[in-house]
């Protein structure tokens, strides 16, 4: 059963600058517009000046932008989708094909919000999803600026692990050609200290490839 997650309508562009983690100037058809960036991170390495971009048309008219930035070209790499919400929405759709008998997105536990709650009999489960779009030689880095929350998550699951849940922490790989993520130290370090000792508390990773299409994205093999 293949599903992918599909935007209304898409339009291509050429990245400007971007003043704030808010918004963008891109020039779209030669009007310079301003547009929504549908990803609070750096994402330095992609918007460069001139990459091209492709936004999705919004249906509210009353937004203040028209425009959502949902995927830059990356030379040598090619199509990046760098929508934010994009990960949980294709993990939720892989999720209900995988014969769980239950699947809750944004439960609470603990203190956090985990992404995914599932169950399959007598088993329950605990998943945090991360969507990486940082690639560097062919390998795929998380995170692209500090999280606190990333952090917190992965000690959540560990405390989950030891109590009898299986837990996974799953990377969405949001590009093409990328099969692995490492944990960016360079950015974070307490970030690579905080997966490995999930790790060791039997936290799971899953590394999940993507299609990156002109207008969806769906996990590979899904």
């Amino acid at each position: 059963m293949r599903m992918k997650m599909q935007y209304r309508k898409i339009i291509e562009g050429k990245f400007i600058d971007r003043p704030n983690r808010f918004i963008a100037h891109v020039e779209i058809k030669g009007v310079r517009e301003t547009v929504h960036v549908k990803n609070t991170g750096r994402c330095r390495e992609l918007l460069l000046p001139g990459a091209p971009v492709r936004l999705e048309v919004s249906d509210n008219p009353k937004r203040k932008t028209a425009y959502d930035l949902v995927m830059v070209y990356k030379e040598d790499l090619g199509w990046v989708n760098m929508d934010s919400q994009a990960p949980n929405k294709v993990v939720q759709e892989w999720l209900e094909t995988q014969g769980y008998d239950e699947v809750k997105p944004e439960y609470t536990y603990g203190d956090s919000r985990i992404d995914f709650y599932m169950r399959k009999g007598e088993q329950e489960y605990l998943m945090e999803v991360k969507g990486c779009t940082l690639e560097v030689d062919g390998i795929g880095y998380f995170p692209d600026a500090p999280t606190t929350r990333g952090v917190k998550h992965l000690r959540e699951l560990a405390k989950a692990s030891s109590l009898g849940y299986r837990c996974f922490i799953a990377f969405v790989i949001q590009m093409e050609g990328i099969t692995e993520v490492r944990p960016n130290v360079t950015t974070q370090p307490e970030f690579g200290k905080a997966l490995e000792e999930a790790k060791a508390a039997g936290v799971s990773v899953l590394f999940l490839p993507c299609k990156v299409g002109t207008d969806s994205l769906r996990i590979e093999n899904c």
